[in-house]
């Protein structure tokens, strides 16, 4: 086994690190959600569904649900 020698002094200008596990690194790359930045119409239309979702949140008329899967059975029965 090797050892490994770390510079308190690029620690801290780093502000800190993390050891982890090679393959937990590659699935937490995996998971990582890209950023979109909307503009113009298609960000209109955006904010006006999260406006309507929200205020159907508010008057109770959402499902709530585990999974997506559990979620379209509920939704299939309540109608």
């Amino acid at each position: 086994m090797s050892a490994i020698t770390l510079s308190p002094s690029k620690i801290m200008a780093h502000k800190g690190i993390v050891v982890i596990p090679l393959s937990e690194y590659r699935r937490l790359l995996d998971a990582a959600i890209q950023t979109r930045h909307l503009t113009g119409k298609a960000a209109l239309r955006l904010d006006k569904l999260v406006e309507d979702g929200l205020r159907e949140y508010r008057e109770g008329k959402t499902i709530s649900a585990g999974s997506l899967s559990e979620a379209v059975k509920k939704f299939k029965h309540a109608r």
